[in-house]
């Protein structure tokens, strides 16, 4: 039987409760899809339970106490792992890209969050809550700012986006902000730190009119597929529909322009916002 103890919140408490869990599965002999039988999950979430790339609701950890006899460790210890600074319908994502080992991203309307500046992000977060205080605004810039760090890694996660050419036109914050936030994208460019690709409006209708997507994939757990809408983020595990959301951007990447067709159109845009900004 697991041991009665409680998970320190500072110390990967997600990560620590999926170690837990394997322990007990394992100890006891049962597969990941054994498990996700009795619990009417799939097996894939059982991995990524183990993996600590989802959250542990209490209703589930209470049946995992149950068939893993387990003393009620799990039910006791998954409000510590479901703490989170990020809004509740983007925090296990978050959470998750915390983990992966590739991201791939389709921003149809704005620079994606790993990739924001400062100041672009203040201008996104006021135009979002424009009654907001600027504390409350603050608090929301350093959670994105904390989340910019993953890319001061040298290879990994490997990150890869799809940016719409209205993420290009859509002037946030200004020229000075604009132009700002593009030499830091080509900066990564240049760096070959990360890939992106613009898709013209001159393409036309394409794969993903209805909105992002961000897959992510891990060395350990299945993939995922986050779709996220004003407000609103659903994170998926199916294999059926994670296959579908990969094939969508796999048809966004052949519509977009070439990487480095993308790079010079970027940089064309930059030294525009740049002009106006001293005009």
């Amino acid at each position: 039987m697991t041991a009665k103890k409680n998970l320190d919140p500072s110390s990967s408490p997600r990560a620590m409760l999926g170690a837990e869990l394997r322990v007990a599965r394992e100890r006891i002999g049962m597969s990941q899809a054994e498990l996700g039988e009795r619990l009417f999950v799939s097996g894939s979430f059982i991995g990524q339970l183990e993996a600590g790339t989802r959250r542990m609701h209490l209703e589930v950890a209470s049946r995992i106490d149950e068939i893993l006899e387990t003393a009620g460790f799990f039910a006791r210890n998954c409000g510590a792992a479901a703490k989170s600074k990020y809004p509740d319908h983007f925090s296990e994502a978050a959470e998750a890209e915390a983990l992966a080992t590739t991201i791939r991203e389709y921003a149809p309307l704005i620079i994606p969050g790993l990739l924001q500046t400062e100041a672009y992000a203040r201008a996104v977060f006021r135009a979002y809550q424009p009654t907001a205080t600027e504390a409350d605004i603050d608090e929301l810039l350093t959670n994105r700012l904390d989340r910019t760090a993953l890319l001061s890694e040298p290879t990994t996660p490997m990150f890869w986006c799809v940016l719409d050419e209205g993420v290009l036109r859509r002037s946030v914050g200004g020229p000075p902000v604009m132009a700002a936030a593009f030499r830091r994208i080509t900066g990564l460019i240049r760096s070959h730190r990360i890939i992106a690709q613009v898709l013209p409006f001159s393409r036309g209708a394409h794969a993903s009119t209805g909105g992002s997507i961000k897959l992510m994939s891990f060395e350990d757990a299945p993939p995922l597929a986050y779709i996220e809408g004003s407000g609103t983020g659903l994170l998926f595990d199916d294999p059926a529909t994670v296959k579908r959301h990969s094939l969508t951007y796999d048809l966004l990447t052949a519509s977009a322009l070439s990487p480095e067709e993308s790079l010079a159109l970027i940089e064309s845009v930059a030294e525009d916002d740049a002009h106006d900004q001293h005009a």
